[in-house]
């Protein structure tokens, strides 16, 4: 009898062990480590989170809202500076792989920290442990006092998951921030999927150069949904500049294009190369020694493929254009590497 009651109580045991261990986080199938938490708020949280993205030792990111008062706040409302809250973005990391103090390098790298920023889009971090919160204080403490840093250091409360299409947008859309303007301050977010035709008063303008009058204008951002870049331009259009994407050496439009003239953005018509800074690099892509004006291109570090390059998007439009090296003819020293896909060009 003692025999049985103790094959009983073993058996039990096991079963209670099996059940325990089935219903531990770790043995849930698919589901990653734990990890530890931080969370930044950098600006629009689009790109932030693309680039946290690409860090290795990042397990997990969302993109969210914090450090308001009014409980799950919507976007809307948020843009509206109604709530209190900052957009944000959460990282979930191996401290095994990657230490906090290279987060906040990351953090730092992808924002003005010295601008004076709107609550929702201002310059802040939210800790969630007292080692946290004295490695993003020294590392404040480090950078230069002119112009001074204005990034909060504030004790981390509630996260708000935002909305479903907010995640990883940068991704899916390929457009890098929000319209808010960093010339004038004027807030006009714009939901998914509106078009580019918002109230010109408040809509992101950007300042941009026009080879035909040789003069510098104010413009608004273009921006349209998946759907209507779809309809405008294509496959392989689309595939560059919404998408990232490159197109063959050697089997493009204008590799070989030795004519005078101006070559512009596919997507918003954008002067952005002339042919006086094109030359032969041999590679078999329109190669320039410089845009027509700094002002007409933005560059945005790439990590894809494991590698580090410089993006170069049109400043008005966000379309991927291809990218620049550092190993370019005089007088620059840069070869501007771009997509035929991305441009049309316009004889003189």
């Amino acid at each position: 009898m003692k025999m049985i009651m103790i094959m009983i109580s073993g058996a039990v045991a096991l079963a209670a062990l099996f059940l325990l261990s089935n219903n531990t986080p770790q043995a849930a199938e698919g589901k990653p480590p734990a990890g530890e938490k931080a969370i930044f708020g950098a600006g629009c949280f689009w790109e932030v989170q693309d680039a946290f993205d690409n860090v290795s030792g990042v397990l997990a990111t969302r993109v969210g809202y914090s450090g308001g008062k009014a409980p799950h706040p919507s976007y809307e409302l948020v843009c509206g500076g109604r709530t209190g809250h900052t957009e944000v973005v959460e990282v979930t990391f191996d401290p095994q792989k990657v230490s906090y103090t290279r987060l906040l390098h990351e953090f730092f790298a992808q924002h003005n920290p010295t601008a004076q920023e709107k609550t929702q889009y201002r310059s802040v971090i939210f800790y969630l442990s007292e080692a946290q919160h004295q490695t993003a204080l020294e590392a404040i403490a480090k950078r230069p006092k002119t112009p001074p840093t204005l990034t909060a250091v504030l004790q981390a409360g509630p996260f708000y998951q935002a909305e479903e299409y907010h995640q990883h947008y940068f991704q899916k859309h390929h457009i890098k921030t929000c319209p808010v303007s960093a010339q004038s301050g004027a807030s006009a977010c714009a939901l998914p999927g509106q078009p580019a035709a918002v109230n010109a008063s408040t809509a992101k303008k950007v300042r941009v150069f026009t080879v035909a009058d040789g003069k510098t204008a104010e413009v608004p951002v273009v921006m349209k949904s998946e759907q209507e870049w779809r309809a405008q331009l294509t496959a392989d259009q689309f595939h560059i500049l919404r998408e990232g994407g490159t197109e063959p050496a050697f089997n493009n439009a204008f590799w070989n294009n030795h004519a005078a003239g101006v070559y512009r953005c596919a997507a918003c018509g954008t002067d952005l190369f002339a042919s006086t800074a094109k030359f032969d690099s041999g590679t078999g892509w329109p190669s320039y020694t410089a845009p027509v004006s700094p002002l007409n291109v933005t560059e945005v570090l790439d990590r894809s493929y494991d590698m580090e390059r410089t993006e170069v998007r049109c400043a008005r439009c966000g379309g991927h254009l291809g990218h620049v090296f550092n190993d370019g003819p005089k007088p620059t020293g840069l070869r501007y590497c771009i997509d035929s896909g991305s441009l049309t060009f316009v004889p003189f």
